[in-house]
């Protein structure tokens, strides 16, 4: 423990005016409204390199800071303000006579604010072409430190870290001082603004000092994963406040990484209601499988799960075969498409008998947009939701969360696709020359299903789903009972390995042209067998890919 905090506390003092500040800001957007303001009071200004110059020409009078410290910047800005004459100026206790002396004894001056915004860290390593050399060098020190001196000591030093705090603070240098209220607020938004900082920073020096990654010997064979961190540090902010959850009975809100606008959480809606819960679960779902795919493509969601999908050579077509492939679980679904959504794509949805809930698309055309708000009936209903592309794992250090009571389980995501060159046909029955596009695409599908899946697929279109079952042999006997006759000469894909050669005999009975699973089980030999005796080619992927 410190020895001062066995003192008893003095009492507060409440108005503390604003004659001497130090300003360092990075964005210098309302730097000229705040140096009017500072001049008309005057206030004396102590700042440093392209601050001092900013307010300079806007005619305020600056004392340098390498004045101040006797010493001048030196590392090409590095070490600027990390020196007594400027920290001890901020630290300094006002009700202290002991603190007071040691300013006089020294020739400190104390500063009864401090103004300072910090390198744009996280914007940098946004852009594709910031080397780890231009990163590190926005790693702000000084602004963090002389933030938190003055956070900590805001009993008697205001601490400003935005421009958009600027009115405020202009006001109370105008109406005499900043009050204590004022001062514990701005402490609590600058403690905020660092810990974020410090965050983002954490979460990129991680990556970059290979924290998270190890030399590729080190990694098992089966294994192209690195390690996971030991540590990960996030914070989230509130961004969509939600009706309720699940359920009405729940409260609920979507939360997101702060200063992260990419997957679900830079979503733009265009119109209609509000989305909910629900809504936002099967947009993670419909939008993440419309991305694995390559071609044109449509993905029809209901309850997290697809029940209609399809590549095309445009969109539109897509869109069509996709919600013609189970038309009375397309009602009241959500619908992504993995390109611009046209005026084309809206003329299938504008057809009779049709309802979705959301349309999601990485853009929509002016002319969707205004036919779906305008021409059905449920166009004040129908959400339009824009989702920016891009890697929304990159924020959560490449990691999937999904919460558990008390606690948080993380993988890397199952997002990249599959090469069917690396696949293997088990069968001495050959494949079909053109299956092979029809696998890769039942494959894609299958890995965005509720384990145990089953996916039967007619070409590039989604005709069946066995979804959610606790048996594999259930998963298959519902996906063909829901493809129909559309089951016969297509193919199907299983997320996982058949333990038995039971469902071969149903598949075999459905027509099914070709097998596509990631094999692995004890009884390969037998379900093999009995694909070859069915006359049935069946290739192996040895990749699983369970979702629960």
């Amino acid at each position: 423990m410190h020895p001062s905090a066995t003192l008893p506390e003095a009492p507060a003092v409440d108005v503390v005016p604003i004659r001497r500040v130090l300003v360092s800001v990075f964005d210098k957007h309302g730097l000229d409204r705040l140096a009017a303001a500072l001049a008309a009071a005057g206030v004396r200004v102590a700042s440093t390199g392209g601050t001092a110059t900013a307010l300079e020409k806007l005619g305020l009078a600056v004392d340098d800071v390498s004045a101040i410290t006797g010493f001048p910047e030196v590392l090409d800005g590095r070490v600027k303000t990390l020196h007594p004459h400027i920290f001890a100026g901020i630290l300094a206790r006002g009700d202290r006579p002991d603190d007071l002396h040691v300013l006089a004894a020294h020739g400190i001056e104390r500063f009864d604010a401090v103004i300072v915004n910090l390198y744009d860290f996280g914007g940098a390593i946004a852009r594709p072409d910031c080397s780890p050399a231009q990163a590190i060098e926005l790693i702000d020190i000084g602004g963090p430190s002389l933030i938190r001196a003055a956070a900590k000591n805001h009993a008697f030093t205001s601490v400003v870290t935005s421009p958009a705090q600027y009115d405020a603070f202009i006001a109370a240098v105008a109406r005499g001082g900043t009050t204590l209220a004022e001062r514990r607020h701005l402490a609590a938004v600058a403690f905020e603004h660092t810990a974020t900082y410090d965050t983002v920073i954490a979460r990129w020096m991680a990556r970059h000092a290979g924290l998270v990654a190890v030399p590729p010997a080190a990694v098992p064979a089966a294994m192209n994963d690195p390690p996971l961190p030991a540590r990960v540090t996030f914070e989230l902010e509130r961004r969509l406040p939600l009706r309720y959850g699940e359920n009405p009975h729940q409260s609920a809100a979507m939360y997101a990484l702060a200063g992260t606008h990419l997957g679900l959480a830079g979503l733009r809606q265009f119109c209609g209601k509000e989305l909910s819960y629900n809504n936002l679960l099967d947009l993670d779902a419909a939008t993440r499988l419309a991305g694995l795919l390559q071609d044109p493509a449509a993905v029809v969601v209901k309850h997290t799960n697809p029940c209609g999908a399809a590549s095309a050579g445009t969109v539109a077509g897509a869109v069509a075969t996709a919600m013609a492939a189970h038309p009375t679980s397309a009602f009241g679904s959500i619908v992504a498409v993995n390109r611009i959504f046209d005026r084309d794509c809206a003329e299938v949805l504008c057809g009779p008998g049709l309802f979705v809930e959301v349309v999601a698309a990485p853009g929509f055309s002016p002319e969707a947009v205004e036919m779906l708000t305008t021409r059905p009936t449920w166009k004040g209903s129908v959400r339009l939701v824009e989702v920016p592309a891009g890697d929304p794992w990159e924020a959560t250090a490449g990691l999937e969360l999904r919460s558990v009571a008390g606690a948080l389980l993380a993988q890397r995501p199952d997002d990249a696709c599959d090469d069917p060159a690396t696949w293997r046909l088990a069968t001495t029955t050959a494949l079909a020359e053109g299956l092979t596009q029809d696998l890769d695409f039942a494959f894609t599908l299958v890995r965005r299903l509720t384990s145990n899946a089953i996916a039967v697929c007619q070409g590039t279109s989604l005709v069946g789903a066995g979804i959610g079952q606790t048996s594999r042999v259930d998963a298959v006997r519902i996906a063909l009972e829901k493809a129909g006759d559309r089951a016969r000469g297509g193919v199907l894909a299983s997320d996982a390995f058949f333990p038995f050669p039971d469902s071969i005999d149903l598949i075999a009975r459905a027509g099914i042209a070709a097998i596509v699973q990631p094999g692995g089980s004890k009884r390969d030999a037998e379900v093999i067998a009995a694909a070859d005796a069915a006359g049935i080619p069946m290739v192996f992927t040895s990749r699983r890919h369970f979702r629960h």
